[in-house]
Order: structure tokens, then C-alpha cells, then sequence
């Protein structure tokens, strides 16, 4: 059976496609007089222009920079002034930006969507040029590389992409290929504000990234270097280029060198970074993450900062060889060096640190212990992977218990995979009443031996914990449980439980562990984020969570019990849409056991 004809398109359909043609053209006698339409006309229209047509429609308004002073008597003008104010091209930015990527729009929330909208498309298209120029056939110019998906001949080149739209860009990401003195002149536009690298390793490449952030060193902030190879004339000639002409210190407020190649730099402080940092008045955060750092580089970093005047507040060297380095801080003080006006500052503005994964042990805990001197403001400690065991926590314990001469004021604590045992960490726990609000002893074999100390820490004002893979087991949770419990009877605990996210995973606790968050459920109402996943749960655990959940006080949003083998039956079908919040599931429910062991002839 045919299809019944369309109907004919309406005349202000048809004016519509027309005037949207004359926009993508940039015909300027047409566009001049688009601005004399109705409202609802001009609305209608702006609605469905596609990006280039509304960008030429925004760049071209008469009146967008007019004042009721230059036309006292034109009422016409205030008037097309006004409507033009309640245009919504915000929303219509928005609209076609939700088109486009409708997989992040979620993840960001800007002011202005027109900058969002070309800032997104400009990388997209610098990210389509570095796929073809990095084909070894590639002899051509970088401007000359044709864009996919564009109807029009006049707008199929890189070159018009980056002249028309780089003056909305802001952030932008680019491939070792694309550093080059023509890129740097195609971006002249952009008012980079931060700069992300990626597999800079040749000479040629230096030169050209150079000459791109000497151009933009009055408004660049942020720096980021990943897979690059950083020998020493490389990161000397790029922090150099930082610099402005006359001004003894530069701008960057964030650097961070990720997953790259120091070479020999390792073996001592780069001078271009030593200067970098002597300079860096503005400097927040230092990543030098996973970049086999030496003990030689990490310990002349320290002396630098000890002596630099920066306003540092972020230091992450995770994944790095640096064991060995924090002895300095022994001998220092041993040396009668104490801390003086002046001496540290950088390190005494210090909020964050992260030394996770950096093979220190025992010793290195201890030469912590001093360098913690200095740094009296930190507020988030990560010094998990380090096989620091319980002799190194014990060297720490006045710092996280605030019996130090150093006030502390730790907030976040990671001691994942530390290599603790029960009896530490029992000595550990009952010292954290400060103001800790997050500890992490996750991947640690502590047992159910440390559940009496956990429970009576749970009723501390602590919101964040992470005890996964500690091998509780049913008998933990239940003392657990317990002890929560003869606490509240006992009224040692007056108000609720100030939990906010806990992650319980990989404990083995059975049938067990449904109980205990049972209790959590009910005792803690500010309890957003659970993680109970591969914990051994029998399928008989999901009454008692769904029955926690229609009484809980709070607003939980997400619970997650994947990593068991469930055969549900018909009661449970409705648990995806009976628990829901802000229209998502809040029970993370793993497949039934027949999806998640398929048969061997399944393919």
C-alpha cells in the first residue's frame, strides 16, 4: 500500500529554507534585512538554522552593540534593540549542541553554548586533521585538509575552520603532528587558556609548540604533557617559552607532565624547570604523574619549593621512583633547621599531596613524618601502594592524630594497598577523631579482627570510607553491625551516622553484608553512593535491601551490587523502576546467572 502524499510545505517553510540558504552564503544584503522580521518569524527561523547559518546571523546583528544614547529618537531601533534581547540564541546553541554530542551534554554546564558549541567543534576538527597528517603518505599543508561533512566547498578546509572559529576557543588538545608553525598561525585567534600535548618527542615538534605558547603566553594557565619524551632541552625551551617579555614571572597556574619519558632528566632538576618554578608566583598544581622519577629529581623538586615563593597548593608525583627522597627533610631538621619565616612557603600553602605507588617503605614513612613539618595546611594525603606496613603508619600517627608540634588538618586519607595488618590498623582508627572526613584502607588483608574498630570509627563525624577488599567476611559484618548497635544502646551515638559514600566491595560478607546495609540504610539519611559489589550475596539478600530502601531515611542514589550470579524471579522484575532517582535506577543489579555465564557454544 502506497504512501499517502506529503503535504506541500508551507510558505514560511519554504521563506525559512530560503533565508537559511542566503545565512550559509553570508549573502550580506539579505542578511541585513532578516533583522526587520516579526518576532515569531525571527524565532521560528533561529530555531532551525543549522550552526554556520546562526553563527552568521549572530555575527552579523546591526544592533548588538548599540546604546539607547546613539538613537534617542529611533524608536524602531530600541525597539528591534529589545526583541533582540529576547531572542533566545542560548538556548538555540544549546539545542544544536545536544544534537551533535548528546553524550557529554550532561557532563557540562556553561554559560555561554556558541563558544561551547565551536570551542567542541574546532578539536573535533583538529583531531580529524592529526588522524590524516599522521599518515606517513601525508606531504600536504595542514590548512589544506579537508573537513568530513561539509556540504559546502567553502567551508571543506581546516584553515577556514580555525580563522573563523578559533577566537571562540579556549582549551584545546593537540597531537604531537599538529605542532607547527602554521598551526601556530591558524590558531592565532584563539585565546588559549589551556593547552593539553600529546606524543611531543621530535626537535621540529618543540619548535613548533614553542612558537604556538609564546603566542599565547599572556592568557595560557594551563599546561598538560602526556606520552611526551622530555629530555632536557625540550622541557628547558618550553617552560621558557612560558615567559613574558619584561615580566619577571609568568602565568601558569597548572602543569602537569603525565605518563612520559624524563630520560637523564631524572637525574637531576631540568634548569627550565628549576627557573619554571623559581617563577611561579601564580603556579596551583605540579602533576608529574607516572614518569619513573628519580630520588635525585624528587629531592631537588623539594629544595626548590622550599626555597621558591610560589602559591602551590596541588603536588602529585604518583607512579613515580622516588624512594629515598624524603630523607632530606631528616637531616634538615635534624640539622637544627626549623621551620622560619619564609623557609618552605611554597610547601606551607600545600593542600593536596599525592605519593601514591612510589615503592616507600618503612624509612620513607618516617622522613614523611618530617616533611609533614612543613606542610601545616595539607588537607588530602594519598600515600596509597606504598608497602609502608604497620611500623611506617605508627611513624604518621601523631601527624593524622594532631599530636604533632604541626597542627593537622587532614581531610582526606588513602592508605589502599599499604600492606597494614589488623593490629595496625586497630591502633590506627581509634586516633582519627580530627577533622578526617574520608579514609581509604581498601586492598589491605585486615580481616574481621579489625570490625570492632571500624564500627566504633563509623560513628565518627566521617563521611567518605572505603574499606573494600579487606576480607571482612560474614563475621565481620555482623560485628560490625553489632557494634554500631551496643554504641547507639549504650548512647555513645546521640545523632545519625554522617556517612555520605561507602565502598564495602570485594568482602565476601554473604548474606551478611545485606544486613549490615540494612542498618546503614536506616542509621545514615545523608547516604548517597554504596558499593556492596562481589561480596557473595545470595540472591535471598535483595528482600532485605529492598525492604531497607522503602523505609530509609535518606535519599540514596546509587547502590551497586554487581559481581553476583543472581537467578531472578518475576518479584524481582520491578526493582529497576520501583528504586529510581532523578529518573535513574538506583540499584545497580548484576545480569542474571544465565547471561553472565553464557553456554560454551554461546559466541
Amino acid at each position: 500500500m502506497a504512501e499517502p502524499p506529503r503535504p506541500p510545505p508551507s510558505l514560511t517553510s519554504l521563506c525559512i529554507d530560503d533565508l537559511t540558504r542566503h545565512l550559509l552564503s553570508g549573502d550580506d544584503y539579505v542578511v541585513q534585512d532578516i533583522y526587520e522580521l516579526p518576532s515569531h518569524l525571527l524565532d521560528e527561523l533561529i530555531s532551525r538554522l543549522p550552526p554556520i547559518a546562526l553563527y552568521n546571523f549572530n555575527l552579523h546583528m546591526p544592533f548588538q552593540d548599540l546604546n539607547k544614547e546613539d538613537f534617542p529618537h529611533d524608536d524602531s531601533t530600541n525597539n528591534k534593540r529589545k526583541r533582540s534581547s529576547a531572542w533566545n540564541l542560548n538556548t538555540a546553541w544549546q539545542k544544536l549542541f545536544t544534537l551533535r554530542w548528546p553524550n557529554i551534554i550532561n557532563q557540562i554546564q556553561p554559560t555561554d553554548w556558541q563558544q561551547t558549541y565551536w570551542e567542541s567543534h574546532l578539536q573535533n576538527c583538529l583531531d580529524e586533521a592529526a588522524e590524516i597528517a599522521l599518515i606517513t603518505s601525508f606531504k600536504g599543508s595542514i590548512g589544506d585538509i579537508q573537513i568530513s561533512e561539509q556540504k559546502y566547498s567553502k567551508y571543506s578546509k581546516l584553515s577556514y575552520h580555525c580563522l573563523q572559529f578559533a577566537s571562540h576557543v579556549r582549551c584545546l588538545r593537540l597531537q604531537n603532528v599538529l605542532c607547527t608553525a602554521e598551526t601556530t598561525r591558524l590558531l592565532r585567534e584563539c585565546k588559549l587558556q589551556s593547552l593539553v600535548l600529546r606524543c611531543i618527542r621530535s626537535k621540529e615538534q618543540v619548535d613548533g609548540l614553542c612558537k604556538l605558547i609564546t603566542q599565547h603566553s599572556r592568557t595560557l594557565t594551563s599546561l598538560e604533557f602526556i606520552h611526551c619524551t622530555v629530555y632536557v632541552d625540550f622541557i628547558n625551551a618550553i617552560l621558557d617559552s612560558v615567559g613574558i617579555k619584561g615580566v619577571p614571572k609568568h602565568g601558569i597556574q597548572h602543569l602537569s607532565i603525565v605518563s612520559s619519558s624524563f630520560g637523564k632528566c631524572t637525574v637531576s632538576l631540568p634548569s627550565g624547570l628549576e627557573s619554571f618554578l623559581s617563577s611561579a608566583r601564580s603556579l596551583c598544581s605540579l602533576k608529574l604523574f607516572d614518569n619513573r622519577l628519580g630520588r635525585n629529581f624528587a629531592k631537588a623538586l623539594f629544595v626548590t619549593l622550599l626555597e621558591a615563593s610560589s602559591g602551590i597548593s596541588v603536588l602529585d608525583l604518583s607512579e613515580n621512583e622516588i624512594a629515598g627522597c624524603l630523607s632530606y627533610f631528616n637531616r634538615r631538621l635534624s640539622c637544627g633547621s626549623h621551620l622560619s619565616v619564609g623557609i618552605g612557603k611554597s610547601l606551607q600553602l600545600l593542600r593536596v599531596l599525592n605519593l601514591r605507588g612510589n615503592n616507600l617503605r618503612k624509612d620513607d614513612a618516617e622522613n614523611l613524618g618530617y616533611a609533614l613539618a612543613y606542610m601545616p595546611n595539607l588537607e588530602d594525603l594519598d600515600i596509597s601502594d606504598n608497602s609502608i606496613g604497620d611500623d611506617g603508619i605508627r611513624h604518621l600517627t601523631p601527624y593524622f592524630a594532631g599530636t604533632s608540634q604541626t597542627c593537622s588538618r587532614l581531610a582526606c586519607l588513602n592508605l589502599e594497598s599499604c600492606h597494614l595488618s589488623a593490629e595496625g590498623v586497630n591502633h590506627l582508627l581509634p586516633t582519627l577523631n580530627g577533622p578526617l572526613k574520608s579514609l581509604s584502607i581498601a586492598e589491605n588483608y585486615l580481616g574481621s579482627k579489625v570490625a570492632g574498630a571500624l564500627g566504633r570509627f563509623l560513628s565518627t563525624p566521617i563521611e567518605v570510607v572505603d574499606v573494600s577488599g579487606i576480607d571482612l567476611r560474614p563475621s565481620g559484618f555482623q560485628e560490625l553491625h553489632n557494634t554500631i548497635q551496643e554504641l547507639q544502646n549504650m548512647l555513645l551515638i546521640k545523632e545519625d551516622l554522617k556517612l555520605v559514600k561507602i565502598n564495602i566491595s570485594k568482602n565476601r560478607g554473604g548474606i551478611e553484608t545485606a544486613r549490615f546495609l540494612s542498618k546503614l540504610l536506616s542509621d545514615a539519611p545523608q547516604l548517597v553512593d554504596v558499593n556492596a559489589a562481589s561480596n557473595c550475596m545470595p540472591i535471598e539478600s535483595l528482600p532485605i535491601i529492598s525492604s531497607a530502601l522503602k523505609s530509609a531515611k535518606g535519599n540514596i542514589q546509587r547502590l551497586d551490587l554487581t559481581g553476583h550470579q543472581w537467578d531472578y524471579k518475576p518479584e524481582h522484575a520491578s526493582l529497576h523502576t520501583e528504586f529510581v532517582h532523578n529518573g535513574k535506577p538506583i540499584l545497580i543489579l548484576p545480569p542474571s546467572s544465565v547471561i553472565a555465564a553464557p553456554l560454551d557454544h554461546d559466541p
